[in-house]
């Protein structure tokens, strides 16, 4: 361990309670798991029962963009409010348009894999996208890449951990996708919804609970400002006391003058 990990290590922690309700909020909450799961369940219920996909791939349709709305209405996230609108919408158009109900699960399953793929390529170049996305969460924005070269190891395993999971679960549903039905694949998706993101999110937090803190670089940058405008305050008033002090010069001139007058007069 470096003296710079070190120093860290002994330095005070953030509040836990604070970081981790922040930390399973920057994965959407528990909220965001629910908008997700919602959806997919709708259109499998509707399917089995009707077995025709326009009324389910609707009614899921229907259900996100509710749930936006209520997001937008309680000034949540845009980012969470839209996210689950667009999946659904490109999954429920493209199993209208394909006539296969399965499609409607392929633009989640392919967004999955891609992820997966991207968190371990990310992982192995060095530059961790979990990093990415948790560090403006800690305020510590890139700063783990160079100066905190543990907590840089900790996102690079983190991101391993979310890749394996996410291609372990893209493992399972394809197959299905190929060889199975839609009944098959949209109860097996829900089944996989919720569970794995939660073993994500655990096992991502046991490994930065053992990381150095993070490094407020936020704090820095507010500290360095407030320094700055303090020194620009000093300087003014410095000034401002200097050309006090030079108007106050010409006037001698004319004290002396007055004394030499006086004395002259006594002489005369």
């Amino acid at each position: 361990m470096t003296a710079p990990d070190r120093q860290r290590d002994d330095g005070p922690a953030p509040d836990e309670a604070a970081t981790r309700e922040a930390f399973f909020e920057a994965f959407g909450g528990v909220r965001g798991m629910v908008e997700t799961t919602l959806p997919g369940l709708v259109f499998v219920l509707c399917y089995t029962i009707t077995r025709e996909i326009n009324t389910p791939a609707i009614a899921a349709l229907a259900l996100s963009a509710v749930l936006a709305v209520a997001r937008l209405a309680r000034r949540d996230t845009i980012k969470h409010a839209f996210s689950g609108v667009f999946g659904v919408a490109f999954g429920a158009v493209f199993a209208m348009m394909s006539g296969d109900a399965r499609n409607f699960y392929l633009p989640g399953m392919l967004y999955t894999l891609g992820l997966g793929v991207a968190y371990v390529v990310t992982a192995a170049a060095g530059f961790p996208l979990l990093g990415l996305v948790l560090g403006p969460v800690f305020r510590e924005n890139l700063s783990w890449r160079t100066r905190n070269p543990g907590r840089k190891r900790a996102y690079v395993k983190s991101s391993y951990v979310w890749g394996a999971i996410l291609l372990a679960k893209s493992a399972i549903t394809f197959p299905i996708y190929f060889w199975g039905d839609a009944t098959q694949l949209g109860w097996l998706r829900v089944a996989l919804g919720i569970p794995p993101f939660l073993l994500a999110v655990y096992f991502t937090w046991i490994i930065l609970v053992k990381a150095p803190p993070p490094i407020d670089v936020i704090a820095e940058m507010e500290a360095e400002l407030k320094a700055k405008d303090e020194a620009e305050e000093r300087e003014k008033r410095r000034e401002a006391g200097g050309d006090g002090a030079g108007e106050a010069a010409p006037g001698a001139p004319e004290v002396q003058d007055g004394a030499e007058g006086a004395e002259a007069g006594r002489r005369g």
